[in-house]
């Protein structure tokens, strides 16, 4: 297992296969004040390559043009906010997404934890630290501790994934997950133009 990091963009010729997990690092949670950081990527190998990104410089073709790729399945944990994230700085629709918390929320019915540390901990017994998640991103130079902190949130995608789709197919609940994840992006533009909180379905 090895965690690669990379400045601004991912390298060309950098061959991930037809689906990643993806997860990304800011300065907060309000995208538009506070910067995207990091993007961490997986191919479910057990290496992560983790694109780290100087306040400003968001042009990372070959980023973009993985993200763009509808043919590429992105699987995310709490995709709502990547994904919106993405799009405000990267300025990419991302498509062809899926969501490991959004699919917990939907079969895991007998709890309420369905934060990545909870899924990995029940699902795969494999325990992860939160502890850097509120370090600081913005530095120039990011710690040893973060570099696997960040690895850590994308490592394990691809496997809560498979046991997350034997669950949804099981109870029945597959077709509505896949409404979900297509909606999923809109979800996110509408964030970003200020329906955050709003429920646009209530009466």
């Amino acid at each position: 297992m090895t965690n690669y990091l990379h400045k601004n963009d991912l390298p060309a010729d950098l061959d991930l296969g037809d689906s990643i997990a993806i997860d990304c690092e800011t300065m907060g949670l309000n995208i538009v004040r506070d910067r995207l950081c990091v993007v961490q990527i997986s191919s479910g190998n057990g290496d992560a390559h983790l694109v780290q990104f100087e306040q400003g410089k968001y042009e990372a073709p070959n980023l973009r043009k993985l993200l763009g790729d509808d043919k590429v399945m992105k699987i995310f944990h709490f995709g709502r906010f990547d994904i919106a994230a993405l799009n405000f700085y990267l300025k990419v629709d991302v498509q062809n997404v899926y969501c490991t918390k959004i699919a917990s929320k939907l079969v895991r019915t007998y709890t309420d934890a369905h934060g990545l540390k909870a899924l990995c901990d029940e699902m795969l017994n494999v325990e992860i630290s939160k502890k850097q998640q509120s370090s600081d991103w913005g530095n120039q130079e990011i710690t040893e501790k973060q570099v696997d902190y960040a690895a850590s949130d994308v490592l394990h995608l691809h496997k809560l994934k498979a046991k997350l789709d034997e669950m949804l197919k099981r109870e029945g609940r597959m077709e509505i997950f896949q409404a979900c994840i297509k909606f999923l992006p809109t979800r996110a533009k509408l964030d970003l133009i200020g329906f955050n909180s709003a429920d646009i379905f209530s009466h």
